[in-house]
Parts: C-alpha cells; structure tokens; sequence
C-alpha cells in the first residue's frame, strides 16, 4: 500500500497530496480537487466525529475467528462496505499528463476491484458524459456487479440516465442526492436540483419498475429520513458528500444513531465520510449502520495501483476489521451493537 500511496501521490500532484492521514486539513476550498469545499469544515467534521467515538476493548471471549460477511439489499458482500460513487478523474484527481489513469481506467479499477474483493463498487456521474459511460460500461463487463450513482438532474436528463443506469444489470441504483447544490453543473449548462418528495416517489417507481432497488445519497436528518422511507426508498446513505458540498455541517456519524433508531426498521442505513480503517467500519456499524462506503481512499488506490490497488486496499480494510471484531467481541457483523461502544 506504500507502493500504491507514493504513485498515486505522483499522479496526482496539484489535486490530492495522498496524506499520512486523510482529513481535509491541508486541502480546505480545493474544489475541483480532492478537499472540501470552504473552510473544509465538514471534511474534518466527518474524520474528526469518527475519531471521538471509542471502543470498548474486549479479550475474554470465544470470538477468535469473526466473520465479516454479511448481506445488504440482497448483496452477499465478503464484508459490509462498498466504494462510494467518486468520478471526474480529469479535474480531480490529475490531468493527463502525470496521471496515466483515465475515466475509464478509473472505472473499472473500482468496479472491478471491488468485485475481486467480495464487495461492490459504486459508479460515478457528472460532466463530461464519459463520468457516467466509463461507470456504465465497467458495470456492464462486471456483469451488473455495480450500483451507478445519478445526479439529481434538472429534467429528462435523470430519466435518461436512470434508464441507462438500470440497463447496466445491476441490481441497485443510487442518486446522490446531495448533489444539488453543485453549482458548477449549473454553469455548464447542466443543471441539478433539490429532489421533492413527490419527485423521489416518482424516482423510486421508475427504478422498481425496471427491476432494481433504490439508495438516495445525502441524508443528514431524521425528518428527512423519514421522507425516504416513506417514499418507498430502499436505502439512504447518511452522507454530507464527503464535505464537498455545504461548509459547516455535522460529521455523518454525528447524526447515524438518531437516523438509524427513527428509520432503521423501515429501509437500509448505510453511511460514508472520514472512514479511514477497519476499525472506522466497526464504528460506524456499532453506531447503526448496515455497510458503509468508503470514498477518496478508494480513488488514491485505483490511481496509485488500479485493481490491483483497491484490491489491496479492500484486503487492507478486511484485515483491520477483523482484528477489531475479535478484539470487541464480536463473532460475526450480526453480533455488533453499540455495547461495544466505551
């Protein structure tokens, strides 16, 4: 992994300084990039509330060998977490020129990478329209092994992506919802909106109808939880898109708990922001979660290593988070609770 940290730190040099520790302190308002938007105040937020929560260290117990599979909205994944839909390699993560890694390269490093591991990889979109092809086509080589993530966008465009999205064969879609905001698509003639809660029923029609499940990206609050479930959603991913979009909000695990209590027997609470470990999985699983995305690591090892890197990386988290769980207590991902919580 320190093979695949100093290329990627090579590659993409100007956009990512690849950090002993990830946290948005060095790279605040560096959007396009991969900071966090302003102050970077909601980057840290995410990193620093996961590092508040403490764990109850257990050793006098039987579970040696935990198991950390699981299954989440049907997957049968060799652990509880996917990589976050993260695209744009061009003006994000390098250009051209130092980084030999391109959209489509990226893609199917994280697609491919993630099925190799046992988990599945989340497809990104944006503008130009290769974000959202090189998504789709990996998806399609990976045999649907994939969940494509759509922009909340203004008109045809969502409904045509959608359609283009549940073609792939995968077995869920997503909308990052928490997009909406990005006025940059706006100025490029592409714009995103707010989603309404009649909109979202429509959205959740359209993709049941073709046979997948539904996850929205960008849940903060419980009353907004709420209007998932009550639209029909299979999933939401509290998430404050990586800090990238608002200055000033909580860290995702700030608000997990109180969301996973109100609507956790209603539809799939998933999370993302600041994990950094195996043991940032355990966390967030203690505090309500079903599985948990885990985004610009995912990018420093598919540029740094492609497959092979997120492969490695995926081992990495593994490992991690089963030497967490054995020395939690925890036999298997059923058996964690917030009783392991100090």
């Amino acid at each position: 992994m320190n093979t695949i940290k100093q290329l990627a730190r090579e590659r993409m040099k100007g956009h990512c300084r690849v950090c002993p520790v990830c946290d948005g302190r060095v790279c605040s308002g560096e959007v396009p990039g991969m900071g966090g938007l302003g102050t970077g105040s909601s980057f840290r937020a995410n990193v620093e509330a996961l590092a508040n929560v403490k764990l109850a260290m257990r050793c006098l117990h039987d579970a040696a060998l935990p198991d950390t599979s699981t299954e989440v909205l049907g997957l049968k994944l060799s652990m509880p977490v996917m990589a976050a839909p993260i695209g744009g390699v061009a003006f994000n993560m390098g250009g051209a020129e130092q980084n030999p890694v391109d959209e489509a390269m990226y893609a199917e490093a994280v697609i491919a990478g993630s099925k190799q591991a046992g988990v599945i990889g989340c497809g990104g979109d944006g503008v130009p329209p290769v974000i959202s092809g090189s998504a789709f086509d990996s998806i399609r080589k990976a045999e649907g092994w994939g969940i494509p993530f759509i922009k909340p966008w203004e008109g045809e465009e969502l409904w045509t992506k959608l359609e283009a999205a549940t073609a792939t064969g995968c077995p869920v879609v997503g909308v990052d919802v928490d997009a909406a905001g990005l006025v940059t698509l706006r100025l490029m003639g592409r714009p995103v909106a707010p989603t309404s809660p009649a909109r979202l029923a429509e959205i959740v029609k359209f993709v049941h109808d073709r046979g997948a499940k539904l996850i929205i990206k960008g849940i903060m609050t419980v009353s907004e939880a709420q209007i998932a479930a009550e639209a029909g959603v299979d999933a939401i991913v509290v998430s404050n898109h990586g800090g990238r979009v608002l200055d000033g909000t909580p860290g995702g695990v700030e608000v997990l708990p109180a969301i996973a209590e109100a609507v956790g027997d209603k539809l799939t609470v998933l999370v993302d922001g600041g994990v950094r470990s195996g043991t940032d999985v355990l966390k967030c699983l203690a505090l309500g979660a079903k599985a948990v995305l885990i985004g610009r690591p995912i990018s420093v090892a598919a540029i740094g290593g492609e497959t092979e890197g997120v492969v490695k990386y995926f081992g990495q988290i593994k490992g991690q988070l089963t030497s967490a769980m054995a020395l939690t207590g925890c036999a298997n991902v059923a058996a964690i609770s917030k009783d392991i919580l100090a």
